[in-house]
């Protein structure tokens, strides 16, 4: 049904709509009008219909189409440096004006002034995965195959037949501007855009993008941030990713004990990792020091620590964590962020956000721009999703927005669900931007986890985070086998490039991430099966190379790990239920 019914709106647009086509450069992606509506097609099949409603008019073209070429680079990500080729055109009606663009991985629209309603169509039967709507987008991306009346947050990915997908999000969402989601009425398959609050400011509304392609080209398509605001830090070099210990996971309330802290930090030195997060209550600590003892060990100990702050926004209310309300104002911000660059901090972690009307956004960039003058990398919790800002403030190293492994410590949820959700995650979420999961537990926070040793240690490759902290306690990695303890102690947090190698929402991952030269290949099981997966090693390049394969001794949590040196390219690999496997092929 649903390929009729997009053949049927496809025949009727091109009998319709003349020279009103832009196409991709490579000619496979296309968008049609007839009207008002958008057809975005995909080596000439209708995919996804987009209908823009409440215009008087008909837009017509008003320049283009013209071609436009960019690069640019990138502090982490799915990779340092970005291109795109774009084929462009202004369309226009009675004071609207729409900007278009056109990739070889999808789709981007602007309008600039009045925003008409935008629907997107994905008819019934279709597959898609959206997790609805929440504050802090700390949700599930649940296989379904209708709208189901409800407010659904972005990403949005859809199957639009066999090997063909689409994602819808947004990008450079602007001071003064509102974030949106998508709401269904629950029937004709429409998610209707929806602001969170009214917009402020409508000259330049967001940037609304479908990606369209195989599974590949999805994953690694860096739209959100080829649309985004340009850098608008002059000096990148103080910026670094990298591994970070971290100490709630496994000791909710500790950053008030010096003496645990000092052990983190300890942590961070024995596993080489550039830095520690000191997390909640850090301005209540003693037991032998305050936050200026723990800093100054630190450094000492050539380790960066990163601290933790309430927004001052909390949802919690009365007996909330702190600190708090030492950001919230730019007088207070300036205070706060003289007083950690002067102890030698480097970087917040800032937590617990309202929903994403003006009033957040323009405190979301107010803060990064401001961290950015005083040299603190940024990582955001309880927060948005990536709308590109790690572009224009490359200081932001990652936003939570995700139901991760800090979950295990609120209830017995994150047990059972835990591998098919790791195993989406890569395809949804993290496509849009950095997610900071808090990865690679081997032990058990308050709630048990059934993934397999070699499940946790592929996180924190399949997830990319340009801060990677790593969630467990010290004796699970220093007890770790000497390969893999070397593995994460040589792992990057910015990569040089991204590929998908094999998967499919749900059951199965494998992504290859290069560094420097050296290809980092993790895969994880999302099902409760064995199953074998073949990853096309074709898409590296991996002639005359060693590799070093890790694989699941069993399926249950603590069996340990087979390592092999020297290891051939294996066609196929088989793992266990809710299993993983981990290659390094180096030169």
């Amino acid at each position: 049904m649903k390929k009729l019914f997009f053949g049927i709106i496809s025949m009727l647009l091109l009998a319709a709509c003349g020279d009103r086509t832009l196409e991709s450069p490579d000619g496979r992606v296309s968008v049609v009008f007839m009207e008002n509506d958008m057809l975005i097609r995909y080596d000439g099949a209708g995919l996804q219909l987009v209908s823009l409603k409440g215009l008087d008019r008909n837009l017509n073209m008003k320049s283009g189409p013209k071609k436009l070429k960019e690069s640019y680079t990138m502090s982490s990500g799915k990779r340092l440096s970005c291109s795109n080729q774009w084929n462009m055109a202004v369309l226009g009606c009675d004071g609207v004006k729409l900007e278009l663009r056109v990739s070889n991985d999808g789709v981007a629209f602007r309008f600039e002034g009045n925003e008409p309603e935008i629907e997107y169509t994905i008819p019934e039967g279709q597959n898609r995965w959206a997790q609805t709507q929440k504050t802090d987008y700390e949700n599930f991306y649940p296989l379904q195959t209708s709208a189901a009346k409800g407010k659904y947050s972005y990403p949005l990915l859809t199957e639009y037949h066999d090997g063909v997908f689409g994602l819808i999000t947004e990008s450079d969402v602007l001071h003064g501007q509102s974030g949106s989601y998508l709401e269904s009425p629950g029937d004709a398959g429409t998610y209707r855009l929806t602001y969170t609050e009214e917009p402020r400011e409508k000259k330049h509304n967001p940037w609304r993008i479908v990606m369209v392609g195989s599974l590949a080209s999805i994953v690694e398509s860096t739209l959100v941030t080829d649309v985004a605001t340009e850098c608008q830090v002059d000096d990148v070099s103080w910026i670094k990713p990298g591994v970070s210990a971290w100490i709630y996971w496994a000791y909710n309330h500790s950053s008030k004990d010096f003496q645990k802290v000092k052990e983190y930090i300890d942590l961070a030195v024995e596993m080489k990792w550039p830095y520690n997060l000191i997390d909640w209550e850090w301005d209540e600590m003693s037991n032998g020091g305050n936050i200026e003892d723990a800093l100054a060990y630190a450094a000492s100990r050539g380790v960066k620590a990163n601290l933790w702050y309430n927004s001052g926004t909390s949802w919690i209310g009365n007996g909330a964590p702190g600190p708090q309300d030492r950001l919230r104002t730019a007088e207070a911000r300036e205070k706060e962020m003289t007083r950690l660059e002067m102890m030698g901090a480097t970087g917040i972690k800032v937590d617990f956000f309202l929903p994403d009307g003006p009033d957040m956004i323009d405190y979301y960039l107010d803060i990064l721009e401001d961290a950015a003058r005083h040299h603190l990398l940024v990582d955001f919790h309880g927060c948005t999703i990536p709308r590109g800002w790690s572009r224009a403030w490359p200081n932001l190293m990652s936003h939570e927005a995700v139901y991760g492994a800090e979950w295990y410590n609120n209830n017995r949820r994150m047990t059972r669900v835990a591998a098919a959700h790791n195993a989406t995650l890569p395809f949804t979420r993290n496509v849009i931007g950095p997610m900071d999961y808090t990865p690679c537990t081997f032990t058990d926070s308050q709630n048990p986890h059934i993934t397999s040793d070699c499940h946790e240690l592929a996180l924190p490759i399949l997830f990319e985070s340009g801060l990677q902290h790593m969630a467990d306690r010290p004796e699970a990695y220093l007890g770790l086998p000497q390969p893999v303890r070397d593995l994460l102690s040589g792992l990057p947090a910015a990569w040089d490039d991204t590929r998908l190698l094999a998967g499919y929402p749900g059951q199965s991952a494998v992504i290859a991430r290069e560094k420097d030269g050296v290809w980092y290949v993790a895969g994880i099981n999302g099902t409760d099966a064995e199953l074998t997966v073949s990853p096309d090693f074709s898409r590296i390049t991996t002639q005359g190379k060693n590799v070093m394969l890790v694989t699941d001794n069993a399926s249950e949590p603590g069996a340990g790990f087979n390592i092999e040196t020297g290891a051939a390219l294996p066609e196929k690999l088989t793992l266990p239920a809710r299993g993983g496997f981990v290659m390094t092929i180096r030169k």
